[in-house]
């Protein structure tokens, strides 16, 4: 069951339209995705990265400047960790980059998911004081790490922390304490105090902003920086940032640059996934070229990503983008079993009447818990969270419904586990096999999510009748690109439509195509991807339909023509 809402944002569109030349419906979507006044709607059509925030707007920028300067001069040993994600990789190759430019005697190290866990801990620690590392630099963690932090500071080490994740904090009787690590410099746009503008960078931006200010502390040309633009952008994408301001920007630059990017691996990687004669859109960052560069870190190590990335030549490139292309086939098999194996959990036992679902797969890959935990919410419209069996307890990962703040909600229960972090929509976290009940009933007695919350709604940008779709119209809706979290694509919606010619497509019988006629004998091109059969035994059943789809231009065999992609029907 769903519940179709539409959008009514008021604002004089006719008046927006003349102004920037866009139809009334393109000043409509605008207004929708809360973009107003003439500078904001002018900067979310044509802003460009010089009107990106300084990076030096962070706080601690200068402190983590002036330290990085010194030790880069006295040639010391600075040592970057990571994370196995591709926010933690592309992080991790941005900096590497931007300090050996620099002339810094720099190296990194990824965690492996299984051996070592999520951030910086004690034997990473005593391994960089093995190796004689002067300065730490984190990268997309290392802001929950309070313990080890300190540890590395006893050890006379200096210590940067770049991060973008939740700061932990306590709720006392004197309201919210936040706990930050002892680190030289905090790099972190979440953090107290911080003026940053965007609050919602991603952990690979975080570290382009530091390269950034480093490259304008040595006097480095502006020019040089832009080769990470399209690094940045791969991030932002795929650790599912809000596309909103500077977020936008960066990746509607870097998508441009990724078509034709210089970097050998992504030039493979584009290659082994078919998509080198096509336009790279955030689509295909998200649920084609991402997913690759994460299946190392769920599968292998992520290092093999990071090589990709650094790869020379075209042959070294080409072996690790078929690699990667090869893990994120075996990837997606296994999570197809792990989430048949959570549905039947959740059908066949009493969590099916439990708002936050907790759900334990002990043989699952504990790497993929995260994206299963996102099936599992996609299919409920419920918090979900898929713990499995890690090296020496239990790990798990956990998606949110925009309701429910996944991260508030384990503060609640943190005296449960054994270590957590994260953000409202997602989170990780270690809890003890025995504790798994009562974590699971913790959070359900804390659960305030109403009836209302947890159906899911489908939000109708205009209830637009199909015969207003046009070639110049599609047009003018590619300006809103890239779409993603925060910029979503346009949604319309059109009541009575009668389906004509109607057959089932497809070598696993997943395309429905068809003609859609409005009460005045316009009719348009249709088609719906999914549970095809079950699409057609509906609309078999019924005279009219009402369809929420989204506008385009199918291109096929040289011949072009307008067609709805069906979204929700009922």
């Amino acid at each position: 069951m769903e519940k179709w809402v539409v959008t009514t944002k008021g604002a004089d569109f006719q008046s927006i339209g003349k102004t920037f030349g866009i139809d009334p419906i393109i000043a409509r979507l605008i207004r929708n995705r809360d973009v107003t006044g003439e500078e904001s709607i002018r900067q979310y059509l044509w802003g460009t990265l010089e009107e990106l925030p300084s990076p030096w707007l962070l706080k601690d920028m200068e402190q983590a400047v002036g330290i990085l300067k010194d030790k880069i001069r006295n040639g010391k040993k600075i040592r970057i960790i990571g994370d196995y994600d591709i926010d933690g990789v592309t992080s991790t190759y941005i900096l590497i980059h931007g300090f050996q430019r620099l002339g810094a005697c720099a190296d990194t190290y990824i965690p492996d998911r299984v051996a070592d866990g999520y951030g910086i801990h004690a034997p990473l620690i005593k391994k960089a004081l093995e190796d004689g590392i002067d300065t730490i630099v984190t990268c997309d963690n290392g802001i929950a790490a309070s313990e080890e932090i300190a540890m590395a500071k006893d050890a006379g080490m200096t210590v940067i922390v770049t991060d973008h994740h939740e700061i932990p904090y306590e709720d006392t009787e004197n309201g919210r304490v936040f706990r930050l690590p002892v680190a030289d410099a905090i790099i972190n746009p979440k953090q107290p105090g911080c003026q940053y503008p965007n609050k919602n960078l991603c952990g690979a931006v975080v570290a382009f902003k530091l390269v950034c200010a480093l490259y304008e502390a040595f006097a480095m040309p502006e020019k040089e920086i832009e080769e990470f633009i399209e690094i940045a952008a791969i991030a932002t994408v795929g650790d599912v940032m809000e596309l909103q301001g500077e977020n936008r920007i960066l990746v509607k630059e870097g998508l441009e640059r990724l078509s034709h990017t210089s970097n050998k691996g992504l030039q493979e990687l584009i290659r082994a996934n078919g998509l080198e004669d096509r336009k790279i859109t955030a689509y295909h960052v998200g649920f084609v070229l991402g997913p690759c560069i994460n299946a190392s870190g769920r599968l292998d190590t992520a290092a093999r990503s990071l090589a990709l990335l650094n790869a020379k030549t075209k042959e070294e490139a080409a072996k690790l983008a078929g690699d990667l292309t090869a893990l994120n086939d075996s990837r997606k098999a296994l999570t197809e079993k792990g989430k048949e194996e959570a549905i039947f959990q959740v059908e066949n036992t009493e969590l099916k009447d439990q708002r936050v679902l907790v759900i334990y797969l002990p043989d699952c890959h504990e790497s993929l818990a995260g994206i299963i935990a996102g099936r599992i919410r996609e299919k409920y419209h419920k918090p979900a969270f898929v713990l499995t069996d890690g090296e020496t307890c239990v790990k798990g990962s956990g998606r949110s419904i925009e309701a429910y703040s996944m991260y508030e909600e384990l503060v609640k229960c943190s005296g449960l586990l054994e270590q957590f972090g994260g953000h409202p929509m997602a989170a990780g976290l270690s809890i003890k096999k025995e504790n798994i009940e009562t974590f699971r009933k913790c959070l359900n007695e804390n659960c305030t999510l109403t009836e209302e919350e947890l159906l899911p709604k489908v939000v109708i940008d205009i209830p637009m009748p199909v015969s207003y779709i046009s070639k110049e119209l599609i047009h003018q809706i590619s300006f809103l690109e890239p779409f993603g979290k925060g910029n979503t694509k346009p949604l319309f919606a059109q009541k009575d439509l009668r389906v004509l010619n109607l057959r089932v497509l497809g070598k696993n019988r997943n395309v429905a195509k068809m003609q859609l006629m409005d009460k005045d004998g316009f009719a348009v091109d249709g088609i719906y991807f999914g549970e095809a059969q079950k699409f057609a035994d509906y609309a078999a059943g019924k005279e009219k339909l009402s369809v929420t789809y989204y506008p385009e231009q199918n291109c096929y065999q040289g011949r072009e023509t307008l067609q709805a992609v069906i979204q929700n029907y009922f």
